[in-house]
C-alpha cells in the first residue's frame, strides 16, 4: 500500500488501537482493494449490489437520494478516514439503498464485509479490535441519523440554518469558522432550496446576526441565532 494511504488508514476509526506497523498484517487478512473515482462520479448507484465497505483515503463523498425530477438530498457526508456501508455489512443488505457520489477526486479502500465480520483463520487479536471498532462506527452513525432527524423536525429554513451554524461553531470551537460545504451542497444537506437559503443567510447578515464571505462565517449575535431555532 502507498505509504500516504497507509497513514490515512491508520487514522481511521476502524484501525484505532492498532499500531501503524501492524496494519499491513491486518490488511492481509482483510483482502482489500484500492479504487479511484473522479469528481461527480457515482461510486455506486442506488440498488447496485453491495460488495464492500468503503474507507475514504482521499477526497470527499456523499450518500445522496434523488427523486424522479432529479432533485437531490444529501443524506450523509464523508471526509478522509470515514467509513461508508458499515451498517449494510451488519444487516446483510444485498443492494445499496442510496447512491454514493464523489464530491472531489476520491481514493477508496474497499473491504468485503465478510472479511470484517468473520474471524480470520489465524484468529488474530487485531481482527477482534477491528470488529469492536466497527460496532463503534455503527453506533456513531446511529447518533448522526438522530441528528439528521432533528433537522427534519425543524419547520423553518431559519431554524435549520441556525442549528447547522451553531453545530459548526461547537465543532470548530470558535464563532468564526469555514463551512465544510458549499452553498449547493449545504442546501441539499438541509433539504431546502438554494435561493431560499441564500435569502435567509442574507437576512441574518442584514440583521447583524452573522457575517459571511463565501464559505467563511462569523456569528455576531449567538443569542439571536439560537432564538431562530424556535421559529
Amino acid at each position: 500500500m502507498d505509504p500516504k494511504h497507509l497513514d490515512n488508514v491508520s487514522h481511521t476509526v476502524l484501525f484505532k488501537g492498532i499500531d501503524i506497523k501492524d496494519i499491513p498484517h491486518v490488511l492481509d487478512c482483510l483482502d482489500y482493494k484500492i479504487a479511484h473515482f473522479e469528481k461527480n462520479d457515482y461510486i455506486v448507484k442506488i440498488n447496485s449490489p453491495f460488495k464492500g465497505v468503503f474507507i475514504l483515503l482521499e477526497g470527499e463523498m456523499a450518500i445522496i437520494r434523488e427523486n424522479y425530477n432529479g432533485n437531490r438530498v444529501v443524506v450523509n457526508l464523508f471526509e478522509i478516514g470515514d467509513i461508508c456501508g458499515e451498517a449494510l455489512a451488519f444487516c446483510g443488505t444485498e443492494m445499496w439503498p442510496a447512491s454514493v457520489l464523489a464530491l472531489a477526486d476520491c481514493t477508496l479502500m474497499i473491504v468485503h464485509p465478510e472479511k470484517i465480520l468473520n474471524m480470520c483463520s489465524r484468529a488474530c487479536t487485531f481482527h477482534k479490535i477491528i470488529l469492536a471498532n466497527m460496532i463503534r462506527v455503527v453506533a456513531k452513525k446511529a447518533c448522526d441519523l438522530n441528528k439528521k432527524v432533528e433537522y427534519l423536525s425543524l419547520r423553518s429554513i431559519n431554524g435549520k440554518l441556525s442549528k447547522y451554524l451553531l453545530e459548526q461553531k461547537e465543532r470548530s470551537g470558535s464563532l468564526s469558522f469555514k463551512l465544510p460545504l458549499n452553498r449547493e451542497m449545504l442546501a441539499d444537506y438541509l433539504n431546502i432550496s438554494r435561493p431560499s437559503m441564500s435569502r435567509e443567510l442574507c437576512r441574518m447578515r442584514d440583521n447583524g446576526i452573522i457575517e459571511f464571505k463565501r464559505e467563511s462565517i462569523t456569528i455576531k449575535d449567538e443569542d439571536r441565532l439560537k432564538a431562530l431555532l424556535e421559529e
